[in-house]
């Protein structure tokens, strides 16, 4: 741990608290405004479906202007667009929020690249444990996201406002703390050096498709049962402090974990460790299945988190055997444009059918990728087990 990496966990904390507020507050600020209750998600997809539009924008940024050029636009716009989804409540316009979330997503796609940012502020024999330890500010919008939630909905007239102008406070924070990072320049003479391998052909591997399957499917579940969770709580009469409890532990569960991760995946490899997220995600089903008391919801979504923490940062550990350093931007943007396209479809989905099908069938739907991660998961370690054996052969 040094200084730069440090401060860059402290903002990528200050990014998980705009997170989980929006998780926390968007799904229930768009039922109250929606013409139709099954478009209540709408704002929390279209977060995520921002964050896909911008993956190509925010590579560009990224190569011309660098890590933290590219991230202090990205705080600036997370202020702004704030600021415009509090007007948009206030004045109950729900396009408008729809377009406010939009609008943040670039946020989300920069602050998405913090964890790759990691690895190039610390010694290569140390990348893991760099990933792993940045992902643990996450910690910060675990504890600060729900309260934030919590304590500043009832501070306006209308419900939330409040919370979104404190998310604007909280980006122009981010922006401070990111004014003080300094990250190598290195990785970007190389890119204008040599543009490296075409991205088709990146893409290609086997190891990056498994890397992105995983780190897609994966956030995919985890949005799909997380944004979900807050209207599925409301309908069983839970009060939003309860719903603010659950997802509290949620995010625990994602971020706690990165102070060991990293030392798990050098003692025992990135693929046992993603398996190991897999049946956490299986747990964390059985669980849901089993009941909607509060305890039940609590502990279904502490398990979804800490199986995401292991499978995410596992996939962004894996997908740096991928890439030269040359070919990073393109190679990073595609994988996050594969996790934004898979959390849009999830976010709209889980709206959807909590409204219309219920808890129930929201979990027995989520098996199908749960189940898919594995199998990619199992192919791949079949694959390089095949090839160290030809190669000691």
């Amino acid at each position: 741990m040094n200084r730069h990496l440090l401060l860059l966990t402290l903002c990528q904390g200050l990014f998980l608290t705009n997170n989980v507020t929006f998780i926390a507050i968007n799904g229930l600020v768009g039922l109250s405004l929606a013409p139709l209750g099954w478009m209540a998600t709408l704002p929390v997809m279209g977060y995520v479906v921002g964050g896909a539009l911008s993956t190509g924008l925010v590579a560009k940024t990224q190569s011309r202007y660098g890590r933290r050029g590219s991230f202090l636009i990205g705080l600036a716009v997370a202020a702004l667009s704030a600021l415009l989804a509090a007007y948009a409540v206030g004045s109950r316009n729900f396009p408008l929020l729809v377009a406010a979330t939009v609008i943040a997503g670039y946020y989300s796609a920069n602050g998405q690249l913090y964890r790759f940012a990691a690895a190039e502020l610390a010694a290569p024999a140390f990348r893991e444990k760099a990933v792993s330890l940045v992902l643990a500010g996450g910690l910060l919008g675990a504890v600060v996201g729900p309260n934030l939630a919590s304590r500043t909905r009832a501070l306006a007239e209308t419900p939330f406002v409040g919370a979104y102008l404190a998310l604007a406070v909280v980006a122009v924070l981010g922006m401070a703390v990111m004014a003080f990072i300094r990250f190598p320049e290195v990785a970007r003479k190389a890119a204008s050096a040599d543009a490296g391998r075409p991205l088709g052909e990146i893409m290609r591997q086997p190891v990056f498709v498994v890397a992105a399957a995983a780190a897609a499917l994966g956030y995919g579940v985890m949005n799909l049962l997380m944004a979900a969770t807050p209207l599925a709580m409301q309908v069983c009469g839970f009060p939003f402090d309860d719903a603010a409890l659950v997802l509290e532990w949620h995010v625990i569960g994602m971020f706690a974990p990165g102070f060991f991760t990293g030392h798990l995946i050098k003692r025992f490899g990135v693929l046992p460790v993603m398996g190991v997220g897999v049946l956490l995600n299986l747990a964390c089903i059985a669980v849901a299945l089993s009941g909607v008391d509060l305890h039940q919801f609590l502990i279904a979504l502490f398990l979804l988190g800490v199986g995401w923490n292991f499978l995410f940062t596992g996939s962004t550990t894996l997908s740096l055997r991928a890439y030269r350093p040359e070919e990073k931007d393109r190679a990073q943007a595609a994988i996050n444009f594969c996790v934004f396209a898979t959390m849009a479809v999830t976010s709209f989905a889980s709206g959807a059918l909590v409204t219309t099908q219920g808890w129930a069938l929201l979990n027995w739907g989520s098996l199908v990728p749960v189940l898919l991660t594995g199998f990619a998961l199992a192919w791949l370690a079949a694959r390089e087990r095949g090839t160290h054996n030809r190669a000691g052969s």
